[in-house]
């Protein structure tokens, strides 16, 4: 796998690490605090109704090793999403911010990229000891990047409770809103949790702009993307918005026919050397950014034009004997294709550069009689119109 550098800026991560100096919190302690958090988020997600967030030695662990992972996978997105219409001024919402994770994504985007104009943040979550750390490194940073024209604003509030709206209203509409690992744990009770989050969402797109983005992005879990799966599907068949990325369709989910299947990204990284080092310690790879996302707009805006023969690829090729296939999603449904290797041609060739994520053009598919699986012939094409 290609490796990419991370997204977030040497000024950012200096930020970060002084202040988890300042936290008093011995090295070993954090990386056993990594693994505890790290089977929390992964396998014993009962954990979560816990605030971690307010356990000074979890929370520790957490800047130092989740919060650059997961502000490179916010950076990655901010990327993806239309180029923002600053008109002057930019403001985001933050919801279940954690320490700052959208807010500080995003301040450090736009400083990178230059991009004129003020940006407001408005930051909410439950746990008070994060929300600080949030405005410290907030405020850290812009000393460091002498970034005057930007500003932060914290909100204290229960998300499973109607409080924060009106603690935000004020700061609407929003250009940019963020949901970044914390709507599979909102609601988590509700009698219909997926009814109960599609909910918060339109509240959500209520506050948006017209031309604005709602950025979701949670854990690439069976579980937690499913769920995400059925939110996109009540949204959509409400007709309450429409989705950017990464679907290339508003038709129903195809990766809930089988209760197995999930969709989710993966994109190579660099991970910063504080990282590498809690890596080798505790036996994680983290050689590249998983997540399950949606981009959703009021506006119809979509990635690419959406046509019958442009798919998006939802595995990883699969190199086999004499052959590689991959599993690709569009209006369709999600299908299995192949090209056999000595099929290989100059107008297929792009073939081989498919990972999971790129959206190609595929014509010319062949089938044989009664064989379900569908292959790219010599002559048929394989172009990659937007890469990862």
């Amino acid at each position: 796998m290609q490796r990419l550098n991370a997204t977030v800026s040497p000024p950012l991560l200096n930020t970060i690490d002084e202040l988890a100096k300042k936290t008093g919190m011995s090295h070993d302690r954090v990386v056993q605090a990594v693994e505890e958090l790290s089977r929390i988020f992964t396998k014993e997600r009962a954990g979560l109704s816990r605030p971690y967030l307010e356990d000074p030695v979890l929370a520790a662990a957490y800047l130092q090793y989740f919060l650059p992972v997961n502000l490179s996978k916010i950076q990655v997105l901010l990327d993806e999403m239309p180029t923002p219409e600053t008109d002057g001024r930019f403001s985001v919402l933050d919801l279940g911010s954690g320490p700052g994770t959208g807010a500080l994504a995003v301040l450090d985007w736009w400083h990178q990229r230059k991009i004129a104009g003020q940006l407001s943040v408005v930051a909410v979550d439950s746990a008070p000891a994060a929300l600080r750390q949030a405005e410290q490194l907030w405020n850290s940073y812009c000393r460091a990047t002498r970034g005057t024209d930007a500003t932060l604003t914290i909100c204290e509030s229960d998300l499973d409770r109607k409080t924060w709206r009106e603690q935000v209203q004020q700061g609407a509409p929003f250009d940019l809103v963020i949901v970044a690992n914390c709507l599979n744990e909102i609601h988590a009770d509700a009698k219909d949790p997926i009814a109960a989050r599609a909910g918060l969402v339109t509240e959500l797109l209520s506050l948006l702009a017209p031309h604005g983005t709602i950025m979701i992005v949670e854990p690439a879990l069976r579980g937690t993307s499913r769920a995400l799966h059925q939110v996109r599907d009540r949204l959509l068949k409400e007709k309450r918005c429409t989705v950017y990325s990464p679907c290339l369709h508003e038709n129903s989910c195809p990766a809930l026919v089988n209760p197995h299947d999930w969709c989710h990204e993966e994109r190579a990284w660099e991970p910063p050397a504080s990282i590498q080092q809690i890596d080798d310690e505790v036996g994680f790879i983290k050689d590249a950014l998983k997540y399950s996302y949606l981009l959703l707009r009021k506006d119809g805006k979509t990635i690419v034009e959406r046509k019958p023969d442009v798919y998006r690829v939802v595995s990883e090729l699969r190199v086999m004997k004499g052959e590689s296939r991959v599993w690709v999603c569009n209006e369709l449904g999600r299908s299995e294709i192949g090209r056999q290797d000595r099929l290989k041609s100059m107008s297929n060739q792009d073939w081989d550069q498919l990972k999971r994520g790129t959206l190609v053009r595929l014509e010319g598919l062949q089938r044989k009689d009664g064989a379900v699986l569908q292959r790219v012939p010599a002559e048929g094409t394989a172009e990659i119109i937007r890469s990862v």
